[in-house]
Formats: structure tokens, sequence, C-alpha cells
């Protein structure tokens, strides 16, 4: 009960950001939210539970192209921001998991303004957005903590028999020309750096590919799952989308697929077959979302 009251207390408090950029440099895309704001209505999806909620608005985003680098949208200022003419992995499922929180609100703040909110709660460490690049959670390990202790989101991996294994953090630092924030802000690099290196110093669990088929039933829709790879002696998390139980019961891997597989949001092969599909994938951590 708690979870739920605080959660609707969400809905009548202001966005919080120290700068504030044009709204249509922080939202995009208001044809599709106008979309999946007459499907929810639709079809109540305001009754189903936070799982199901957030594979329903999931499963409505199918078919959105594939577009990467969408929360880098300014040289300076940090804001919360959502896209949906184009999604990618971790935007696809934070924009499914912030749609399906908002419907919590009355139907009279089922707005843009209000889905942003529910953004800078997921996407930033505290909740809270102050403006700068490091103020967001980079990396899904860290993603999960910071949501789990907040209690948003519970991780099962351990409890699904996940196993420890050596972490790695860096991609940010190898790929920084990717990144408009840290292309500008050249003193970024060394911080960012510093945040891999906290990260990768953290305990790190992950449930083994082959233990995945054995574990497939006691995944619900709505669950996010972390996909694991090598990444040089250690392992990182490199991919994401959301758990999907189709009308035959087999749990499927819903995600953005990059440009060189489908190159839009698709729900693919069973979550296991995936798995082994990509020689570098060596297992999964998995976050349900809670009241």
């Amino acid at each position: 009960m708690r979870r739920l009251v605080f959660l609707v207390l969400l809905c009548f408090c202001p966005l919080v950001a120290v700068a504030q950029l044009p709204f249509d440099t922080v939202f995009k895309g208001r044809a599709v939210f106008d979309r999946l704001v007459a499907q929810a209505e639709a079809g109540q999806w305001k009754m189903l539970p936070i799982g199901e909620r957030t594979a329903a608005v999931g499963r409505a985003l199918v078919g959105t192209p594939y577009k990467g680098y969408t929360l880098e949208i300014d040289d300076h200022i940090e804001a919360p921001s959502v896209n949906l003419t184009g999604l990618d992995c971790w935007t696809f499922f934070e924009v499914s998991l912030g749609f399906a929180r908002m419907l919590y609100c009355p139907r009279e703040d089922w707005t843009p303004q209000m889905l942003l909110r529910y953004i800078q709660l997921d996407r930033y460490r505290n909740g809270q957005c102050d403006g700068t690049y490091l103020s967001r959670l980079h990396y899904l390990e860290e993603w999960v903590d910071d949501n789990e202790r907040r209690r948003l989101v519970r991780d099962l991996t351990r409890d699904l028999g996940g196993v420890r294994g050596p972490h790695s953090s860096g991609e940010m630092t190898r790929g920084w020309k990717n990144y408009r924030y840290m292309v500008h802000n050249p003193d970024l690099r060394e911080a960012i750096a510093r945040m891999e290196e906290r990260i990768a110093r953290q305990p790190f669990y992950y449930i083994p590919n082959s233990r995945v088929a054995g574990i497939e039933s006691r995944l619900q829709s709505g669950d996010i799952i972390s996909i694991c790879s090598k990444d040089g002696a250690g392992i990182a998390t490199s991919h994401v989308g959301i758990a999907l139980r189709d009308e035959n019961g087999m749990l499927r891997f819903m995600h953005a697929s990059a440009p060189r597989n489908f190159g839009k949001v698709v729900i693919d092969d069973q979550l296991s077959k995936y798995l082994v599909r990509y020689s570098t994938h060596v297992g999964i951590m998995v976050a349900r979302p809670i009241r």
C-alpha cells in the first residue's frame, strides 16, 4: 500500500531539474503518446498488475524504429527526456515502465509531463536529476541497485540461482566519442572513468545461460531482463529488454533490437534460445517492478 501511495503522490509533485531545456527537446513523439493513451483506455491497462501493464505498453511499441543515443540531447544540460519516435534497448524498457506507472495517476494526468516525472524517478540516482550528466544511472547493474534500494524493483537474480562473476565496466570510457556530453565536457571523461571503477568493484551476480531455461517458469511478463556478456576478462551488462509470456505460455524476450539485427522493437525468441544465439552472451540479471 505504501508503494502505491508513493507513486500516486508523485502525480502531484513537480518535475525536478536544475535547468530547463525546451519541451520539444525533451519530448518527442506526441502522436505515439496519444495512441498509447487511447490503447490504455480501451484495454483498461490501469487495472493490470504493474508487470503485465509494463508488458502491454511494450507490446504497443513493437515496430518502433531503433535509434541510439537519444538521451544525448544537449551539450551541457542533463534533463529527463522521452523520444517515442525511436528507442534503444534502455529507453524502450524505461518508457514502457514509466508509462505503466503513470497510469496510477488520475486520467487527466496522463500527460507527457507526467511521463517525464516517472522517467526521472527511474533514470536518475535517488530519483533526482540535478542537471548534470553524472546524476544519470548509466549502467544497468547500478540502475538495479539504486531502484531496488528505493523499492521500485526487486532484484531476483540471486534468488533465481545467480552466481557471482568477475565484474567489468568500461564501455563509456572506451567509446566516449559516441557520447555528446563527454565530447563537449572533457572533464566528464575522468569522472565517468571513476564511476565505472566504482561500479566494477561492486559484487556482480548473474544467472548463467545454462540455468535460464530452468527458471523461465518463474519469470513474469514485465520483468526487466539485463543481458550479461563477456567483456575482456570480466562480465558486463550489454543489453536489456522485457520478459513477455505469450499466448502459448512461452517466455519471450521483447526488446529494441539494433540495426544490425531487426532494427526495431520486436518480440523475439524464447529467452533461453535468444541468449545462445550470440556467443558473447553469458547470462542475465532479472529485476521485477513492484508496487
